[in-house]
Parts: C-alpha cells; structure tokens; sequence
C-alpha cells in the first residue's frame, strides 16, 4: 500500500463568461491545494481581499464563475492490484478527469470521493483536471426543477450540499467558493484495504470494551485478518473469502475514564487496526486515539416539564457551552495551530462544549483530536440550517452518504456526545410562516425525524440524537417550548430588552446571543472609513443582520449614557454585549438544576465584522469573552431577583462541598455601608442553593447611589447589584491614579480608584495591534485597586495606557471628568499625587 499526495503543481483557470474580468480571463493563476478560488486570487494580487471595505460587493462573479483547475505529475507502474484517486474533500459541483477521460462527477462539499483510475494512467506525466461549475447555477436549477422553498436568506443555500454560510450569513459574508478544499492524492493498494474502520467505545463498571466494526473492501477474493490493539489489550478477527465485514471486540479492565474539563482528566488510548493477508503481509493500516466514556441524555419527564440533561460516565453535566461557526470562511486557512488558539480561548473562558452549528461544515480531525485532548465536549449538528429543505434527489442519497461517512468518521472521538438533526428547521417550519408558501412540499421532515435518527441509530448507538435545535421532544409540543427539551432565545436580541432572559426558565439554551462590533484593531486594519463611524460604509457593510445597529442602539438607550463620538460608541455596545450575556447566563445558571444548560451564540467569528461573537474575526477578544469567563466560573455567585425581592444564589460546579462565610453589603457609591448580613454558603458538589436577603438589603435608600456587593473570600469573585440603570445612576466623575510599570513583553498597570470605577476596562490594541490584557469590566469602589497585565510586541506610552480612548469607564462618559482626564499615570514606583 502506498499514498502519493498530488497537491503541487496546480494551476487556475477561469471559464469564458461575461462576467469574468479581463485580466483574469484566459489566464493561468498558480492554485494551491488544499485551497479555494478566492485564496488563490487573493495570493496572486488579482483581487482586493474581500474582508476589508466593501470588497466583497465587486467579488460576487466568482461564484456564478466555472473554474478548472489543472495538474501534471509523473506515475511509474507498480505491482498493485488498484490505484485509487482518493479526493478528501471537492467543493462542489465537480467533474474529474484523468489524461482526458472523465473518472466521476461529485456534488457534495461534505463527502470524500474515490475513483479506480489505475487503467487510465500512464507512465510517466499524467495530467489531472478537476472542473468546478458553479454552485449558483446548480443550486438554482434544483431550485426551479424541485419548486422554490423558503430559507431565511434570499440565496439558494439549501439546493447544494455545500456550507450554507458561504452563501452569507447575519454575520459573514457571501464568499460562494469553489476548489480542491481537502486533501487529494493516488492510494494503490492490493488484495483488500481497510474502507471504514467504526469503533463503538463503552464502559461499564470495570470494563471498557471496544466494539470494532471493520468493512473491507477487496481487489483479491482471499481471507484477511483484522488485528487491534488498544490499552494493553488485543484481539483478532478473519474475514473469509467473499467477506465484506466483521465485528471484533477488545475489552480493556479497569480503563482510567475520559471525563469532560473540570470532571477529571482526559487519558486517551490508542487504537492501532491492522489488515493482513493470509501470508502476514500488511495490506492496511488505521489508529486513532481514543478515551473510555459513558454518555446519556436524560429527557425524562418531571414537574417542570422535561429534562435535557447530559450525563457522561453517569454524572450530570451544567453545559456551559458555546456556538462554534466556521473560523474562517475559506477553511483551508483554519491550520491547527489556529484552532489551538481558538480552544485555548474556550477553555480559559470556563467553557466545556462547543456546539458546531450547522450551517457550516464537519470540521477537521485536528478540530476533534484537541477537543478530546482538552475535554472540551462536543455537540454536532448535522449540516441544516434555516431553511426548507428538499428530500428529492439527487439529495436524499447524498444526505444519506454524507451522514453514514461523518458518523463513521467521528465515531472514535470521546468529545463528541450529541448529534443533532438540524438548526431552527423544525422551528421554521411552525413559525416562520413555511407551511403556506411550500404547498405540501418536502422541507427536511423526513431528514431529521426518519433518516437521520436511522442512520445514528444504525452506526453509532453510544450516543445520543436530538432532532432539532431547538426542539422540544415530541411533533404535539411546540419546539421552542421552555419548559421541554432545548430551546433558542432571539427575542431579546429582535425586539425585547435583555433583562428578558429573567422571564425564561428553559430546561437547556441552545442558542442566545447579544452583538458588539470587533476589537479596535480588528476595525482599523478591515476598514478605511475616515472617520468611522457606527454608520460609515465599511462599518455598515461589516454589520450584516437585518436592523442590527438599530438594535444595537436600542439596547444601549436601555441601559447607559449617551456616546458622544464613535469611540463612546464603540465601548458601550461592547459592554452591552457583555452585561446582556452575563445577566442571561447567570439567571440561567442560579436555576440549577431545572436549567442544565446554556450554549452562547457565539464564540468564534470568520470575518471581521459586527457580530456576536466572544472573540473577533481577528482572534481578538472582546468584553464578553472576559464577562463569559467570569459568568462560567466554576464556583458562581449571584444576585437574583425572586419572588419580589433579592437572592443570593451561589452555584458550584466542582466535585467539592463549597463551604465559605459570606457577606452582602448594601453600599453607596462612596463605599459606605447601609446595611449588612452574613451567611454561610454550604453548596454541595455539582449543585446551587438559593439564600433570600432580608428587605433593608434589597430596598434601596437612593436607588442612583447605590449597589449590593456580595463577597465569599477567595473562594468566588464577588457579586455586584445595581439598583438603576448606569443612564440614571448618580454616577460621580471617574478619578483614578494609575502606576504604568513596564514588565517583560508589556505593562503592569495598577489603578487605585479616588471615585466609584464602573466598568473599568483596558483597550491596549488602540496602541499596539499585538498587545492584550488578563483582565476587564472591573468596577472598583473608592480606595480598592485593581492590576492589568497587558501583553504587546513592544513598549506601550504610559500616558496613553492611562488615558481615554484606551482606559474606559462607565463614569468618564456620564460624569463630568473622563478617566484620562482624572487619572494621574506615572511609569513607575508610587502614583502620582
């Protein structure tokens, strides 16, 4: 057996057509593969780069464009029985041909594709052509042969198996790609080789057991022997002649368990299948690390409702999850050191799952392997989203080939422990007004509710399968119902306020989520607006939701001061997103254990544009990645209202009783206690309790001078309630002495507050593109101090680090004195006086 990779070499074409530019027609551009259309242009210096300005409006024509792409590479003859042309990935609409002669046709972004092409090589060069036609022009035949179906964009995303979001999202933009996306290469083999290799990984008691399911398939009608290995333990299996497949089971005793982030450690095995021939000889080879585990979802009905709980290896598991979308719209510019990066960001925000949503793509192995590798868990939806889609084929077979391959494909991987139908179609199909318009036609029923749960089923019974999300467990029950099953919350972000997440008790949130533009300098390099502003052309251009900056302006009137210039503006919509998903996700959390879930849209963005997004297009991170770490602590504490007043609400999710004094204190503004009492949480592991404060706590005096401040040592970061609005809040001028003292690769910055500091946060990026800080949104009373570490490529000016429009604080916009102009900054030693 032998690979031979045929990723160089490549060149571009583009098809004849009026809308191809001259200097792009008849030209030969250098391609690289894995790669896209878009990147190769881009690398070539023959178009802007579509993420910054308004360039993606002139780009349009590449995908109503077709592309060839072309190679020649040598073959000598061998003494293998089969020589395959293995393509891991086409995007979409492609025709193969090999020295001439057409080898396949394929039309799905999501599968992989194997043609027998030994016949057709030659020795010495051998010219390969991968023609891609437009994904429009197929998309819109289907559409008009099979009769138009709604979606909830007024592009033809649902009549191509290919990413919906490339087809542009209320968050990306519309980059309709085309090209050789996944590995391609010649595999020659002989006598057989592995062609799906499934384990089944379950443990019980004291056993782990790894039930094998192997298909072969064969170039020679002989035995072969199926070998395995994992943790110590192996076993072997013949398949006779004339044999396709064969079940082997390895059982391992006592295996250390795999156990999501925060539950324990993460131990992972590999899993080492051989094939042999009847002489001994090596014909194929397959490893995987895998990690022993239970999963389960309880739905069971109780007095709420019904549940939607995770258990893994038996324990009840409070998702504090996150959306994950395509981390760049061309995916082959997603390396892992990238997604390193990007779970890194995950786990230090306190997150345990990423939910990969599906209006985006299966991702990678690197994607699934550092989720196994850091526990993060994993909830996958298959490839639907928001739209009616058609069972006709040429789809339902390519659903159904499509399903059976990923399922196969990720089936080894511990992180993953939900598979679910699809993204807000069964919900579409009762609210968004689909039923007349379709007319009886398919939108995706059969999919979600037959075909798919057949295939988990079949292939994968050790995990779980949810229809929809939301859903709600049954057709009789409305499927966004709260009190049922999963739920999205949109509302908030539409039409209402956010303090309407208190009006929610769900069983699990699926998706809710708040917009922010990017970071600074995410804004700077993307877009030349001069000056920006919320409503310059590339700020509009980057801001793709439908009235988003309307609703943008609607919160921020809720809620703060007035922005008086596009810098006040930019830092009070950041804010906004932070406090709009920290209020939603600790309400959320204080209801343990009725609420056992709650799923952030959403972490990650693929652009740099307005959106809402925990980290930036940029990788940047935003106010609310820093207001979700706090939020997604392990050991929560809250203030509530309940029942006409105030509680505290302290949630533990470590394996530890939490045993701590605490203190609430009603202070003013000025630090001076009104009133006071003291409790002693007792919290048991993985559990919440719920303290009632006495009235003279809850009942303000001066409700715009004053707040709760809610305190449990070092066990918890304190808990603050403000009883009005910061736009009504008796806010005094922000004053501050900050000590800048340069450290290593940045700044130590420690501001000692002479005012009430709300909100206090440091934007080093204005300065330097590079440079990030450990901490943010800290409100400091009079006499406290708090310590920023920033990090940059070099050294950063003291007085700007100290001063407006990197230093923020609520109070330097509705007091009289900003923080640059109250703050006194010195390099080092004592503040200044």
């Amino acid at each position: 057996m032998s690979q031979h990779a045929l990723h160089e070499g490549w060149v571009l074409r583009a098809v004849p057509g009026p809308q191809v530019p001259p200097e792009i027609a008849d030209r030969a551009v250098p391609a690289t593969v894995p790669g896209c259309v878009h990147t190769d242009l881009l690398a070539a210096g023959l178009i802007p780069d579509p993420y910054l300005d308004q360039n993606e409006e002139a780009l349009t024509w590449i995908g109503r464009t077709d592309w060839v792409y072309e190679t020649t590479f040598p073959w000598r003859p061998g003494d293998d029985d089969r020589v395959d042309l293995v393509c891991a990935g086409l995007d979409t609409v492609a025709t193969v041909t090999l020295n001439g002669t057409e080898v396949g046709r394929t039309e799905n972004m999501h599968r992989s594709h194997r043609f027998e092409v030994r016949s057709l090589l030659r020795p010495g060069p051998n010219t390969l052509t991968v023609r891609f036609d437009s994904a429009y022009r197929y998309a819109e035949a289907h559409r008009d042969q099979l009769g138009d179906r709604p979606n909830a964009y007024p592009e033809p995303f649902h009549f191509i198996r290919k990413m919906a979001c490339n087809f542009g999202w209320d968050w990306g933009p519309t980059v309709v790609t085309a090209g050789i996306w996944q590995k391609i290469g010649l595999h020659a083999w002989s006598t057989a080789r592995l062609a799906a290799v499934r384990p089944l990984v379950t443990v019980e008691g004291d056993i782990g057991r790894v039930e094998l399911h192997v298909e072969i398939e064969r170039a020679a009608d002989s035995p072969v022997t199926v070998r395995a290995a994992v943790a110590g333990a192996a076993g072997e299996v013949t398949i006779p002649a004339g044999e396709r497949g064969a079940v082997l089971t390895v059982e391992v005793r006592d295996p250390e368990r795999w156990w999501p982030r925060g539950y324990g450690e993460q131990p992972l095995h590999a899993l080492d299948v051989t094939l042999c021939a009847e002489d001994g000889r090596v014909l194929d080879g397959w490893s995987r690390r895998i990690g022993f585990r239970s999963v389960r979802l309880d739905t069971a009905p109780d007095a709420h409702g019904s549940a939607f709980v995770l258990h893994v290896n038996d324990v009840p598991i409070f998702v504090r999850g996150v959306n994950w979308i395509p981390d760049d719209a061309f995916p082959n510019r997603v390396t892992r050191e990238r997604l390193a990066e990007r779970f890194d960001q995950a786990v230090g925000a306190n997150i345990n799952l990423l939910r990969v949503w599906g209006g985006g793509r299966y991702e990678s192995e690197d994607f699934y392997e550092l989720a196994d590798e850091l526990g993060l868990l994993v909830q996958q939806d298959f490839l639907f989203a928001c739209a009616a889609y058609p069972e006709e084929e040429p789809f339902r077979s390519e659903v159904e080939a499509e399903a059976r391959e990923q399922v196969i494909r990720l089936a080894s991987h511990p992180s993953l422990v939900l598979w679910i139908g699809n993204n807000e179609n069964i919900w579409g199909w009762h609210d968004w007004n689909w039923q007349q318009p379709l007319a009886g036609r398919t939108w995706g029923r059969g999919y979600y509710l037959e075909l798919l749960p057949r295939i988990v089923g079949e292939l994968d019974p050790t995990r779980p399968y949810w229809p929809g999300s939301p859903w709600s467990g049954s057709e009789e029950l409305h499927p966004n119902d709260p009190a049922h099953g999963t739920m999205h919350i949109w509302d908030v972000w539409n039409t209402d306020d956010y303090r309407r997440y208190r009006e929610y008790v769900p069983r699990f949130v699926a998706e809710f989520g708040y917009q922010a533009p990017p970071a600074y300098a995410t804004l700077r390099r993307a877009i030349s607006d001069d000056p920006l502003a919320p409503d310059s052309p590339g700020m509009a251009h980057h801001q793709k939701a439908i009235d988003g900056d309307r609703k943008l302006q609607r919160g921020l009137d809720a809620h703060l001061p007035a922005p008086a210039n596009f810098d006040d503006w930019h830092y009070l919509t950041q804010l906004n997103q932070a406090r709009a998903i920290q209020l939603g996700v600790e309400h959320f959390r204080s209801y343990r254990p009725v609420c056992m879930g709650t799923v952030v849209w959403q972490l990650n963005d693929c652009w740099p544009g307005t959106s809402w997004s925990a980290v930036d297009g940029d990788g940047r991170r935003k106010p609310l990645w820093y207001a979700l770490r706090r939020a997604y602590a392990e050991r929560l504490l809250t203030v509530q209202p309940r029942e006409g007043g105030l509680a505290l609400v302290a949630v533990n999710e470590t394996g530890d009783r939490w045993r701590a004094p605490a203190t609430v204190t009603r202070l003013t503004l000025a630090g001076e206690p009104r009133a006071k009492t003291s409790v002693e949480l007792d919290v048991p592991a993985y559990s919440s309790v719920v303290l009632a404060l006495p009235a003279e706590l809850a009942r303000p005096d001066e409700a715009r001078r004053e707040l709760l401040v809610a305190e449990a040592g070092e066990t918890a970061e304190r808990a603050l309630w403000f009883f009005a609005e910061d736009r009504e809040v008796d806010w005094p001028p922000a004053e501050l002495d900050a000590v800048v003292e340069p450290v290593g690769d940045g700044a130590r910055v420690r501001v000692t507050a002479r005012s009430a500091l709300r909100d206090l946060t440091l934007f080093p990026d204005r300065l330097d593109p590079s440079a990030e800080v450990d901490q943010a949104l800290l409100t400091l009373l009079p006499g406290e101090s708090a310590t920023f570490i920033v990090r940059a490529g070099g050294p950063l000016d003291p007085a700007a680090l100290t001063a407006r429009p990197v230093l923020r604080c609520v109070n330097d916009i509705s007091g009289a004195t900003s923080a640059a102009e109250g703050a006194t900054a010195s390099a080092g030693g004592d503040p200044a006086p």
